[in-house]
């Protein structure tokens, strides 16, 4: 079925992302290398926040919340990596708990034409999800350097 592999791909975002940024701490929450950026702790608030928007855009009949001024207060609101790290787990576990729900015939139709990804099957999103995550776990990765840790490699121990 495919939400099976959907799921098993948003359980590696969840691995890789938590493994590339797991030399990062509480201390390190504020940190962003210049005043504009976001912080460590924006950073995975707006990885988790992304995930919830991804997945309510997946299905949501009107397309996705494109207010991103508001989405974008709310993960600059966020001051604590752990207060961070427990959303992105809950949002990965509530995606996988709400693609269980799902048949294939639902996660194989269309996300409405005049929104992002219009006209692209649902399950697509899954994809944007992991890319998406991906780039902030990458962003961590340097910020992780710039404050003389050494982030392990996503893909496990070798």
């Amino acid at each position: 079925m495919i939400k099976e592999g959907l799921i098993a791909e948003l359980k590696t975002v969840k691995e890789f992302f938590n493994r590339s940024t797991s030399c990062l701490d509480e201390q390190d929450s504020m940190f962003a290398p210049k005043e504009d950026l976001f912080t460590v702790a924006g950073h995975v608030a707006h990885a988790a926040q992304s995930i919830d928007w991804f997945i309510e855009g997946m299905f949501d009949s009107k397309g996705f919340d494109m207010n991103f001024d508001a989405h974008i207060q709310e993960t600059l609101d966020c001051k604590s990596l752990s207060t961070a790290r427990d959303w992105f787990e809950k949002s990965i576990v509530n995606a996988i708990e709400i693609l269980k729900e799902k048949s294939d015939e639902e996660l194989l139709e269309t996300i409405p034409e005049d929104t992002i990804m219009g006209g692209e099957p649902r399950l697509a999103v899954i994809g944007a999800l992991s890319e998406h995550t991906a780039h902030h776990r990458g962003a961590l990765s340097v910020y992780s350097r710039l404050l003389n840790k050494v982030p392990p490699m996503p893909y496990g121990d070798f």
